[in-house]
Protein backbone atom coordinates (compact mmCIF):
# COMPACT_ATOMS: atom_id res chain seq x y z
CA UNK A 1 0.00 0.00 0.00
CA UNK A 2 1.56 3.60 -1.20
CA UNK A 3 0.16 5.21 1.67
CA UNK A 4 2.62 3.23 4.00
CA UNK A 5 5.91 3.93 2.48
CA UNK A 6 4.63 7.75 2.54
CA UNK A 7 3.76 7.44 6.05
CA UNK A 8 7.62 7.02 6.29
CA UNK A 9 9.18 9.43 4.33
CA UNK A 10 10.11 13.41 4.76
CA UNK A 11 6.73 15.90 3.90
CA UNK A 12 8.49 19.02 3.57
CA UNK A 13 8.36 20.13 0.78
CA UNK A 14 5.41 17.73 -0.70
CA UNK A 15 2.36 19.22 -2.13
CA UNK A 16 -0.68 18.51 -0.21
CA UNK A 17 -4.58 19.14 -0.71
CA UNK A 18 -6.72 18.85 2.57
CA UNK A 19 -9.44 16.68 1.37
CA UNK A 20 -11.55 15.99 4.78
CA UNK A 21 -11.20 18.05 7.73
CA UNK A 22 -13.60 18.96 10.86
CA UNK A 23 -13.03 22.76 9.70
CA UNK A 24 -14.78 23.32 6.85
CA UNK A 25 -12.45 26.26 5.87
CA UNK A 26 -10.13 24.01 5.29
CA UNK A 27 -11.20 21.32 2.65
CA UNK A 28 -9.66 21.55 -0.26
CA UNK A 29 -6.98 23.93 0.54
CA UNK A 30 -3.75 22.97 -1.32
CA UNK A 31 -0.34 23.86 -0.96
CA UNK A 32 3.15 22.82 0.08
CA UNK A 33 4.27 21.61 3.31
CA UNK A 34 6.38 23.90 5.07
CA UNK A 35 7.02 22.74 8.28
CA UNK A 36 6.29 19.89 10.46
CA UNK A 37 5.89 18.97 13.87
CA UNK A 38 4.48 15.87 15.60
CA UNK A 39 0.51 17.47 15.95
CA UNK A 40 0.51 20.30 12.87
CA UNK A 41 1.48 21.00 9.52
CA UNK A 42 2.39 24.36 8.53
CA UNK A 43 1.37 25.04 4.33
CA UNK A 44 2.21 27.66 2.08
CA UNK A 45 -1.52 28.77 0.77
CA UNK A 46 -1.14 32.14 -2.09
CA UNK A 47 1.86 33.14 -0.14
CA UNK A 48 0.39 32.77 3.09
CA UNK A 49 1.35 30.10 5.81
CA UNK A 50 -1.55 28.17 7.45
CA UNK A 51 -1.55 25.59 10.26
CA UNK A 52 -3.64 22.39 10.45
CA UNK A 53 -3.53 19.69 13.27
CA UNK A 54 -3.01 16.72 11.88
CA UNK A 55 -4.93 14.65 13.53
CA UNK A 56 -8.27 16.76 12.09
CA UNK A 57 -8.09 15.83 8.37
CA UNK A 58 -7.13 13.57 5.67
CA UNK A 59 -4.54 15.16 3.04
CA UNK A 60 -3.62 14.00 -0.28
CA UNK A 61 -0.07 14.26 -1.41
CA UNK A 62 1.76 14.07 -4.58
CA UNK A 63 4.50 11.35 -4.35
CA UNK A 64 6.01 9.66 -7.17
CA UNK A 65 3.69 11.21 -9.68
CA UNK A 66 0.63 9.66 -7.79
CA UNK A 67 -1.83 10.84 -5.22
CA UNK A 68 -2.44 9.37 -2.63
CA UNK A 69 -4.68 9.65 0.97
CA UNK A 70 -3.42 9.60 4.11
CA UNK A 71 -5.87 10.14 7.58
CA UNK A 72 -3.83 12.73 9.64
CA UNK A 73 -3.99 10.61 12.48
CA UNK A 74 -1.61 7.85 10.87
CA UNK A 75 1.34 10.96 10.79
CA UNK A 76 1.12 11.52 14.28
CA UNK A 77 4.74 11.61 15.15
CA UNK A 78 7.91 14.06 15.00
CA UNK A 79 8.95 13.96 11.58
CA UNK A 80 12.40 12.38 12.28
CA UNK A 81 11.01 9.76 14.74
CA UNK A 82 7.93 8.81 12.28
CA UNK A 83 11.54 8.26 9.40
CA UNK A 84 13.68 6.50 11.89
CA UNK A 85 10.93 3.85 12.53
CA UNK A 86 11.32 3.09 8.48
CA UNK A 87 14.86 1.94 8.79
Amino acid sequence: MDDKILVKDELIGRNMRIIECTDPSFTNLSGIVVDETKNTFLIEVKNKQKRIAKNTATFEFEYNGKKIAVKGSRLINKPEDRIKKSR
